[in-house]
């Protein structure tokens, strides 16, 4: 079998889609299925150049839309080597090429929407969503509604996609989702990140790990843990993530007005050793998201074995509520500092039983290679003329 992942870019700063692609081609590999990505990235830029897989980059593209007609060329010319293609992303040139490029032809197509029709955007967002909504009628909705299946992570995505845009009809899978293992030499880890950042060492750290961008709820944690700070002086916050914008800028100065700068500290993005190692070294994971489709640094974490505190709005919150690996609240700073308070009053024992069922969840719900085995029964399906037909809402 022959698969193409097509995505706008696996430059891992653009979020958790780039790293999901990536996580899946070794356990295509490992199935013996061969595998290819397309982008919109500038060759030069070297994108993916580590990714096992052949890295095709067919841009620069253009613009925010990210403009490059080279890639419907290629697809015109190369569509019919695959057994089908999976598109991972909206709103962006790549997704509009592959549903003009394989209309009508033989090679199915799927979307991974990776939460970007969740109506957080359009509530938020409104001006922006005008200009989606016309992009959906004349672009972003035909192609999902000609694709083969739109693959949600999540009962909880699917559900909410549903009210973003009309009409609305596409052919509606829960695939989940997953992350990799992490990589041998946890404690090789945890030093090389204590060495990059020495005032942390001895400290106890709860950790955000993400894009510092306003939809994470950064602000929230921040004055979340201001409320908490003097009940637990041993505690620090890191917030480790690539800046979105100045973001960064705003939330440095919220952390100097709350007076927890000094406990406060910024690594910038973290990758390869640096970032297990950062997770080997938190004793818990914050993310108090306003919206997150999966939320994959989530899962890194409950396979390194740390319990999370995130947001009702994190779409895998059922999953740990119900497996009893972190606390949920609500976004909003109250719902931090109840989070912070519980996980400040357990026992030494009580975060030790967290911890292994935060592992038992990974290897449960979120190892990675049970999504791979999901997509490729559905290619299967495709490719055997099933193409889920009842599957609309």
């Amino acid at each position: 079998m022959r698969l193409l992942h097509v995505i706008a870019s696996l430059d891992r700063r653009g979020g958790g889609p780039a790293a999901g692609v990536e996580g899946l081609v070794p356990q295509y590999l490992a199935r013996g299925v061969d595998v290819d990505i397309a982008t919109l990235d500038d060759p030069d830029l070297g994108h993916g150049a580590e990714c096992p897989a052949r890295v095709h980059a067919l841009g620069p593209g253009r613009g925010r839309f990210g403009y490059a007609p080279r890639l419907r060329r290629w697809l015109l010319a190369h569509a019919a080597d695959y057994d089908a293609v999976i598109v991972d992303g909206l709103w962006q040139y790549h997704a509009v090429a592959v549903w003009k490029a394989l209309r009508g032809g033989p090679t199915p197509y799927f979307v991974f929407p990776h939460g970007m029709l969740d109506p957080w955007f359009k509530r938020t967002y409104p001006l922006k969503h005008v200009k989606k909504w016309c992009f959906w009628q004349l672009f972003q909705g035909p192609a999902l509604g000609a694709a083969a299946g739109v693959l949600f992570t999540t009962d909880e995505e699917r559900v909410l996609a549903r009210e973003s845009f009309r009409p609305y009809q596409v052919r509606e899978r829960v695939v989940g989702y997953g992350a990799s293992r992490p990589p041998d030499g946890a404690q090789e880890q945890r030093e090389a990140f204590l060495s990059g950042f020495p005032q942390l060492r001895g400290r106890r750290l709860v950790l955000f790990l993400g894009r510092i961008h306003p939809k994470k709820g950064g602000d929230l944690l921040l004055q979340g843990f201001a409320q908490v700070a003097a009940a637990a002086p041993d505690l620090d916050l890191v917030m480790a993530g690539p800046d979105s914008g100045s973001e960064r800028a705003r939330l440095e100065s919220i952390a100097l007005q709350l007076g927890i700068a000094s406990r406060v500290h910024w690594t910038g993005m973290l990758a390869g050793d640096l970032k297990w190692g950062a997770l080997r070294a938190a004793e818990v994971f914050a993310l108090p998201s306003h919206q997150e489709n999966f939320g994959v640094a989530v899962v890194e974490a409950l396979a390194c074995g740390v319990p999370v505190l995130i947001s009702d709005k994190v779409n895998i919150w059922r999953e740990v509520v119900e497996d009893g690996c972190g606390i949920v609240a609500s976004d909003a700073t109250e719902g931090v500092v109840m989070q912070l308070q519980k996980w400040l009053a357990l026992s030494a024992d009580a975060r030790g039983a967290m911890t292994e069922r935060a592992y038992r969840t990974f290897e449960s719900r979120f190892e990675i290679g049970s999504l791979a085995e999901r997509v490729l029964d559905l290619v299967e399906a495709a490719r055997s003329g099933r193409h889920l037909e009842g599957e609309r809402p």
